[in-house]
């Protein structure tokens, strides 16, 4: 998978991209990807791409990350303490440049409730980007699982948003 067109076209130093990753609660998978790309695009000096996260659903909104979702990447060095959930409106087709969602059921949410052509330009699967994906391209929500199911997610949001980075390298 490539960067949308508009995206790609616009690849200029003086310009911010914006970037929603997008989940179910807003307190487990997409909160990962968020905290893992916005520390992968800062490593890489990318800082003109900012990332955000919401939830299709509203019933986290302003809730911090899962606890064990906060553990697992503290352990791995990363920070989550910033995150509060919020929820996915229309809104955010205007703020945001790209809007990856984390499974099929939150991809159609968001062709739900988008407003027009280009809204639905804007969406894409988070895994389209991940280069070992075969199969379904949905992250597996690790809510009712354990650590392990966690870890897993974070394999999977580390090796997708590594192709991101590298991604936005040749735009910008």
């Amino acid at each position: 998978m490539t960067l949308p067109p508009a995206l790609a076209a616009n690849g200029k130093q003086d310009t911010t991209y914006a970037i929603a990753m997008v989940c179910l609660g807003n307190i487990c998978r997409s909160p990962i990807a968020e905290v893992v790309l916005s520390a992968k695009l800062a490593d890489a000096g990318l800082r003109v791409i900012s990332v955000d996260s919401a939830g299709t659903g509203g019933w986290h909104v302003g809730e911090p990350i899962d606890p064990r979702a906060a553990s697992m990447l503290d352990a791995h060095g990363y920070d989550p303490r910033r995150h509060r959930a919020r929820q996915f409106s229309p809104s955010w087709f205007d703020a945001h440049d790209l809007v990856l969602a984390m499974d099929r059921t939150n991809l159609s949410e968001l062709e739900r409730i988008s407003r027009d052509a280009d809204d639905l330009h804007k969406i894409s699967m988070f895994r389209s980007f991940d280069p070992a994906a075969t199969g379904s391209l949905d992250v597996p929500d690790p809510w009712y699982g354990g650590r392990a199911d966690f870890e897993h997610v974070l394999t999977i949001v580390e090796r997708t948003t590594g192709a991101l980075v590298d991604e936005f390298r040749t735009l910008i």
